[in-house]
């Protein structure tokens, strides 16, 4: 991610994010504990949790499904959006980070909303589809390894119900995806993941220019 939505000031930034929902102070302080990590970057931004919450409300979500969840920020704005009784599916690989998420969860009252599996996020995929799991997720959030990025779109396409909405993470790239000249792995593979769900017609979709860039899709 950028530390400001892309294309803006870290001033307006700021003011985009006063405008929004509050941070609950568990998050604010496991933010700031992140911002101090070498992974950093690997963060969302604020404004693309209050997002990710608000989108939540918006559905009535009751199950989520996250890929790629680090040190647990956007989970736990999800989390805490989610009705007492719903429950998050947290997809990492990462015994390090995810025990520090496990303490802010617990802090911040949500940890039996999260289920969080470790192993790789393909396989976590297929288990839950083998659990009889298709169709029963409301809201899918994809932030891994870019790579992966077209599976975790197939399989969270068949995790989701109709209407149920899926986010992918760093779709505009810090702006490389419209740079012609920008030809390494990443770029062309997030490039070809943004032309492919432009063109899906299994879902209506909208980029949104907050954080590093949010593709959003929404299942017909």
């Amino acid at each position: 991610m950028s530390r400001e939505s892309i294309g803006l000031s870290k001033r307006v930034n700021d003011y985009m994010v006063e405008c929004g929902d509050r941070e609950h102070p568990v998050a604010a302080r496991l933010r700031e504990l992140t911002a101090s990590m070498p992974m950093a970057s690997m963060q969302v931004a604020t404004e693309q949790g209050q997002f990710l919450a608000f989108l939540a409300k918006l559905i009535g979500a009751r199950e989520a499904l996250e890929v790629g969840t680090f040190c647990g920020y956007s989970a736990l704005w999800v989390a805490l959006a989610l009705p007492e009784d719903g429950r998050l599916v947290a997809c990492d690989i990462s015994e390090e980070w995810t025990s520090i998420a496990r303490g802010y969860w617990r802090e911040a009252g949500v940890a039996d909303k999260i289920d969080l599996r470790l192993g790789p996020a393909a396989e976590t995929l297929k288990t839950l589809e083998a659990e009889g799991a298709a169709g029963r997720f409301d809201l899918a959030f994809i932030d891994a390894d870019k790579e992966g990025y077209d599976e975790y779109y197939e399989r969270g396409l068949r995790l989701l119900r109709p209407g149920g909405v899926i986010a992918f993470d760093n779709m505009l790239w810090s702006g490389r995806v419209a740079d012609p000249k920008a030809r390494d792995s990443s770029t062309r593979t997030i490039r070809a993941m943004n032309i492919k769900m432009a063109g899906d017609g299994r879902v209506d979709k909208i980029m949104v220019p907050l954080g590093d860039g949010m593709m959003v899709g929404r299942k017909i």
